[in-house]
């Protein structure tokens, strides 16, 4: 089958070689995602050994959710971390978290760039949660979906008490320009998550990982999809090439954010960073 012009070569050596320099890196990323949507969920679940579901759950829980909060997930992709949020708030109960009957409609609000991504997560949100053998919530009721982009968020000013951002903010095409942009979308005390890719401190490991990330991950994960973007080539380069985990923390300090934390998972692997917005910016 000939390819489309959804799923064909969008990453090639030379560009691969600096992917985050690309001056159209925004509309190759959207293509590439578009292409590997169908079968997103598969690769993720494959390649990570089911570690990036634990991943997720150790962002909600660094995001300290009150029962009453607003959560904007970007780059929420098919939806993962969106329903997780979304069945935490569900489940609340006791006088620390207030009754279920706060929740309300559109409590958690799930964006994306790339369009192919949101009907997958719609899908997925399709179910009600139980507990204790009772009717607990709806996901349908408490989660919306829209297409946008991060550095231009469809949201008021102060919106939101989480925002968070999933394997999302190394496609975004200035990451620090983005960063601002979820400072202005959070409420005074809102908590920014990031959840990021990166590499084992340890050089044995990194080795190791990048022997994986570079030689084998690439073959299986486009034999799955069918991938002919070069999505799963992009992958390891754009990790590799991305900024260091204390650039990433002061990127967030300068955007106004404090009590900034890294928290390493997985041998470094994975890093998921905190930050809370103050009352007062920064002036930079």
């Amino acid at each position: 089958m000939a390819p489309t012009e959804s799923n064909s070569t969008v990453w090639n050596n030379e560009l691969l070689k600096h992917p985050h320099e690309a001056a159209d890196k925004r509309q190759r990323v959207q293509r590439m995602f578009a292409a590997i949507a169908p079968s997103y969920d598969l690769n993720n679940r494959l390649h990570s050994l089911w570690m990036d579901q634990r991943w997720r759950r150790k962002a909600v829980k660094l995001a300290a959710l009150k029962g009453n909060d607003t959560v904007v997930d970007v780059a929420c992709g098919t939806g993962d971390l969106t329903i997780k949020f979304a069945k935490k708030l569900i489940h609340f109960n006791g006088p620390e978290y207030g009754p279920n009957e706060q929740l309300r409609a559109s409590q958690v609000i799930g964006i994306d760039f790339t369009y192919q991504m949101l009907p997958i997560a719609m899908a997925k949100s399709n179910f009600v949660c139980y507990g204790d053998g009772e009717r607990k919530g709806d996901v349908r009721e408490v989660t919306r979906y829209i297409n946008g982009d991060a550095m231009g968020l469809p949201l008021p000013d102060q919106s939101a008490d989480v925002l968070s951002i999933a394997f999302g903010i190394r496609n975004v095409a200035d990451p620090a320009a983005a960063i601002r942009e979820f400072y202005r979308v959070l409420r005074p005390g809102g908590r920014l998550i990031i959840l990021e890719f990166s590499l084992p401190t340890n050089p044995v490991m990194r080795g190791l990982y990048n022997f994986y990330f570079r030689k084998i991950l690439p073959r299986t994960a486009t034999w799955i999809s069918g991938d002919k973007t070069g999505a799963y080539r992009y992958l390891p380069e754009s990790v590799n090439t991305f900024i260091n985990r204390e650039t990433m923390m002061g990127m967030m300090s300068d955007a106004g954010f404090g009590d900034v934390s890294q928290h390493a998972m997985t041998f470094g692997v994975c890093v998921c960073y905190r930050g809370v917005k103050e009352n007062v910016k920064h002036k930079t």
